[in-house]
């Protein structure tokens, strides 16, 4: 075990000493929404047997990539007032692999698996938006 602590601290201590070396820059921020919506939104979205189609489009000036998509499946209950044990709601993170230039959109598609259950007590409201993505600054 303290073999496995010392390689993981020499790997940590290696890898901080790449990044410094190296010129890329990396950055974090959070942003509300309304500035999200600014730079990127998702448009045209379909969902048919819990499969999510739709388009990324970039409204920003710099190239987008690793945009990823929060996709929930909320179930609503035919009777609310005396809603089932076995709630089927999920929700999962897809990241579009493409990158998306300035100006342009991409299209995506997400399948759950497995699928989703067809049930007669209730049904999917199914909502997708942006969660993350990287700006390309060059």
């Amino acid at each position: 075990m303290r073999a496995l602590c010392q390689s993981l601290a020499i790997g940590a201590a290696f890898s901080m000493a790449m990044g410094i070396a190296s010129k890329t820059a990396m950055s974090a921020a959070v942003l509300s929404e309304e500035k999200i919506s600014q730079i990127v939104m998702v448009r045209n979205v379909t969902v048919k047997d819990g499969v999510v189609s739709g388009e990324v489009l970039n409204k920003s000036a710099r190239a987008l990539r690793e945009v990823q998509l929060l996709i929930r499946y909320g179930w609503l209950w035919k009777d609310e007032f005396r809603p089932g044990k076995d709630d089927p709601s999920m929700a999962v993170y897809y990241t579009v692999e493409k990158e998306i230039p300035p100006g342009k959109s991409v299209q995506f598609t997400y399948r759950p698996a497995p699928p989703l259950s067809s049930r007669p007590d209730g049904y999917f409201e199914t909502t997708v938006s942006v969660a993350g993505f990287t700006e390309v600054i060059r």
